[in-house]
């Protein structure tokens, strides 16, 4: 078994699909191992997504992350990181796979509605970052 973090970004919570999403989740057949509902501040925020500083969508992606409540989850699952990956699809919802999670409910490229680790190595950062 491997793990991986998602995360419920504010839109997918402000539009009450958390439930949506471990039900899609689930049916995948991931565990949740653990999860928790978060409100980032604009320094927490920042931190997590480092990897991306002197890009110039950070501001706006750290503004949207502390804009409401997010939910990050540990996942469990034989090749839990690429499994997860396709079944969120594309960053960008309008170039998501059909049937993906992004293609169903994102709204845009930043307002995605989930954040799901890229690799092995950046989930356990990740979680870590979340379940210390």
């Amino acid at each position: 078994m491997s793990r991986t973090l998602l995360i419920v970004k504010p839109d997918a919570t402000g539009r009450n699909l958390i439930g949506h999403v471990i039900n899609r989740l689930e049916k995948a057949r991931f565990t949740v191992v653990d999860l928790r509902l978060v409100r980032l501040t604009k320094d927490q925020a920042r931190k997590f997504y480092a990897v991306h500083e002197g890009k110039p969508f950070l501001d706006s992606l750290v503004a949207f992350m502390s804009s409401g409540p997010a939910v990050p989850m540990v996942l469990e699952k034989e090749n839990a990181v690429d499994d997860l990956r396709l079944l969120v699809g594309a960053t960008d919802p309008k170039k998501a796979a059909c049937g993906t999670v992004r293609n169903e409910i994102g709204v845009d490229i930043e307002k995605n509605s989930v954040h799901a680790s890229d690799s092995d190595e950046n989930a356990a950062r990740e979680i870590a970052f979340f379940f210390s």
